[in-house]
């Protein structure tokens, strides 16, 4: 069941108003809120926080855990609207929709990468050569299916969150024939399988400069035929400095190739020196929580400020010389099927540790994200240590969520 937009606390008289939309718009929202700005929210979820950052709230929710392109259209001309409207940011999940929301009339001003830098980053056939061409390494990448599948992976170009990511062989098999096409979530291409460890690095384009903010670990768990779901991310870690400066080349070339503006984050293997690049994320992506609470602080309005400066006055984001501290997030999936009840809504809304939180009502599938888990601690063994813990204290909680009602406020 849809519901209607839905005001959740009182705005500022006088402060700009913002629209974050995406699959989730929590983190948007909450950086937004902590920035000082008014906030209006899309997205499918609309957890009890989202609300409570947001002072309205629209459901853009198609069937499944996808967002409906026409209520998407008519909540952004209604947030055009709405007075002191600065613009529009996007998180994951907008990426085959981005063009459109960037070229869109009656809608609020898109504030991140144009059309172009986008189109250079997540079309594989002009990503990928622009990385040959530039001496940087990638996996081994084609656009017809190989003879032998074995050890390959085949990827939509417009996906995110992980889900967009297949063995290119097996039962199910990607769907996509012998020839990479295209669908409503880009084209496809198939990538080899390469090891190493994978990371991210989250960073500020600004008139073609970089300030590269820091490193992470992606953490991901698989679920059914999908081998890499995103399921969070752990730092900032610190790379030996010849490593760290190589792959901040790397980010340099492609930012001064592309003119990519703003918060952007680049996926990369680590094997032991070598590193190679899977993609680029060009919009904010969830680790701006992750180095917003490792320094607190270190930016007058957050992350989120850095990316209005960068976008709107060309302004680069200045970078702190150590983290305060380690941070963690990790989305819990639900090992089963249960209705949120009201004691299990409240107790996480109350706990620091839980983001994401859904309302009493709300109907989570088992695989279904849950809320999401952030932690901090002084260092990286403290901090998995405390995400363990949270973790099983998270299990615990659902346990007691009794499947005494299926009357969901907003399905997952």
């Amino acid at each position: 069941m849809h519901t209607p937009p839905l005001p959740s606390r009182a705005p500022h008289a006088r402060a700009p108003c913002v629209a974050v939309a995406g699959l989730s718009a929590r983190m948007l929202a909450q950086s937004a809120a902590r920035a000082g700005f008014n906030v209006v929210a899309l997205d499918i979820f609309g957890d009890r926080d989202t609300r409570e950052y947001a002072g309205l709230w629209f459901d853009i929710g198609g069937e499944g855990l996808v967002i409906d392109r026409a209520r998407l259209h008519d909540a952004l001309e209604h947030a055009a609207r709405l007075p002191r409207m600065l613009g529009l940011i996007v998180t994951s999940g907008l990426e085959p929709l981005a063009d459109g929301l960037a070229r869109g009339e009656r809608m609020p001003r898109f504030i991140g990468n144009g059309a172009q830098a986008i189109s250079a980053v997540r079309d594989p056939r002009r990503f990928f050569p622009m990385l040959d061409e530039a001496g940087i390494d990638h996996p081994e990448v084609r656009f017809t299916r190989p003879a032998d599948p074995r050890g390959w992976l085949v990827k939509r170009a417009h996906g995110c969150g992980g889900v967009h990511v297949e063995p290119a062989g097996g039962e199910g098999g990607d769907g996509v024939g012998d020839d990479a096409s295209a669908s409503p979530a880009g084209p496809a291409y198939f990538q080899r399988m390469s090891p190493g460890r994978s990371m991210s690095a989250l960073f500020v384009g600004a008139r073609r400069e970089v300030s590269v903010i820091g490193f992470a670990e992606q953490l991901s768990v698989a679920c059914g035929k999908l081998p890499f779901v995103h399921a969070g991310s752990v730092g900032p870690l610190d790379l030996p400095p010849a490593t760290a400066e190589r792959i901040t080349a790397a980010i340099r070339t492609i930012v001064w190739q592309t003119g990519l503006t703003g918060l952007n984050s680049i996926d990369f293997l680590l094997d032991g020196d070598t590193f190679r690049v899977l993609e680029i994320n060009a919009r904010p992506s969830s680790t701006m929580a992750l180095y917003d609470a490792a320094w607190p602080g270190a930016w007058p309005r957050g992350l989120f400020g850095c990316h209005l400066d960068a976008c709107l006055d060309g302004d680069p984001a200045a970078v702190p010389p150590a983290p305060a501290r380690r941070v963690a997030q990790h989305v819990v999936f639900a090992p089963r099927g249960f209705t949120a009840s009201a004691r299990f809504s409240d107790a996480c809304f109350v706990d620091p540790a839980c983001h994401d939180v859904p309302l009493a009502g709300t109907r989570v599938e088992a695989g279904q994200p849950v809320c999401t888990l952030v932690v901090a601690a002084s260092t990286l063994a403290a901090v998995r240590d405390e995400l363990e813990r949270q973790h099983a204290r998270l299990l615990q909680r659902i346990e007691t969520c009794h499947e005494c009602s299926h009357d969901a406020l907003s399905p997952r």
